[in-house]
């Protein structure tokens, strides 16, 4: 069986340092927000091209924070709408609704996936504080046009990163765009840890303090608090892995652009496949095709034992937590991706053999 994921393939050519820094780590004896969390947020928020990084529980978090952070900046109230694609995956919506304030959202772009900048504009209200945009499966949105709008209406653009790391456009990092932007480092992330992690980059120095305060109890000094805030710190073992894998970030993404090269140039007419656009560098964190028979299709592909996976089955506006909750409810195009999608093998332990296998035996459905 041709897996999906495997994580411990995936991570198998980086074992000794894991474990000659984890002996480190625990000879050392310190766990929480060392030199490992310091040292790793300087070097992604280098990555990133912006002035700080900050090191957070998970993605989820990311956001969560990033959100409260502006509202108590920027003095949103209860009433704040935030523009959101139709068609992210749920957290994105959630960290907007953990704040109290609500979500607009909005459709996709169909041949990318991701936000519509029309759209954006269409739903834009007196009461529209934030545009979150998501850059789904490794795709940067179109920023020049989104931030042309941003700049029209004097709003603030978040970016959920959780899928991008090292994603460009116009030679612009993902993650770089917006007043505050959400990284996951999820284990299947092309840039992922051995358990939860996330990271929030900025470029606002009243930000970073904020943030830095709201992930640690709203504490800038220990047993003294200043606001209401959260336990959502990086865990230091998990930024001693990252630091050792961040170094081969580019190596990972180089390696899935490769395979995606594979599917691309290989697969037959009858699937939907990425856009390839000049400017943008797509880093695949996910290779999604579409297909009207796509549960025949992953079906077939079981059958010759290769594992495939759904990005995502249900749409957000569909989910039981959500209802009750938006003002529109019907996202045609939305439902229409989350329909027809699937996600193909293309991970770093995925060789181009492996991925021929998956054109020919897709070839023939």
């Amino acid at each position: 069986m041709l897996p999906y994921e495997n994580l411990n393939q995936s991570n198998q050519s980086f074992f000794k340092e894991y474990q000659k820094k984890f002996n480190q780590l625990l000879e050392k004896g310190y766990f929480i927000l060392g030199n490992e969390v310091a040292e790793f947020e300087k070097e992604f928020a280098t990555y990133c091209q912006t002035n700080y990084c900050i090191g957070v529980g998970n993605g989820l978090d990311a956001l969560t924070i990033i959100l409260k952070a502006l509202s108590e900046k920027y003095f949103f109230h209860e009433k704040t709408e935030i523009i959101v694609p139709s068609n992210t995956y749920i957290a994105t919506i959630l960290a907007i609704l953990q704040n109290g304030f609500k979500p607009i959202l909005v459709e996709p772009i169909i041949e990318t996936y991701n936000i519509d900048p029309v759209e954006i504009e269409k739903a834009i209200t007196p009461k529209t504080k934030v545009i979150m945009v998501t850059h789904l499966y490794g795709k940067v949105c179109q920023m020049d046009k989104i931030e042309e709008i941003a700049k029209k209406h004097n709003l603030l653009i978040v970016e959920d990163a959780a899928q991008a790391h090292g994603a460009t456009f116009n030679d612009q990092k993902a993650g770089s765009f917006g007043i505050a932007n959400g990284f996951s480092f999820y284990p299947t992330k092309n840039l992922g840890a051995l358990g939860d992690g996330g990271g929030i980059a900025t470029n606002d120095s009243d930000l970073d303090k904020s943030i830095r305060s709201l992930r640690n109890y709203g504490s800038k000094q220990k047993y003294y608090n200043e606001k209401i805030g959260f336990n959502s710190r990086l865990d230091e073992l998990q930024a001693a892995f990252l630091r050792i894998k961040l170094d081969k970030l580019d190596e990972i993404n180089n390696h899935k652009r490769k395979l995606a090269k594979i599917y691309l140039e290989n697969l037959k007419s009858d699937f939907i496949l990425p856009v390839v656009e000049q400017n943008y560098y797509d880093v695949y964190h996910i290779f999604a095709v579409r297909h009207e028979k796509r549960n025949e299709l992953k079906e077939f592909l079981l059958k010759n034992e290769i594992q495939t996976e759904i990005h995502y089955p249900v749409p957000p506006a569909e989910q039981k937590a959500l209802k009750g909750i938006l003002d529109k409810t019907h996202f045609p195009i939305a439902k229409k991706i989350h329909q027809t999608i699937l996600s193909l093998p293309i991970s770093y332990f995925h060789t181009e053999k492996d991925v021929l296998r998956v054109v020919e035996v897709m070839n023939k459905f």
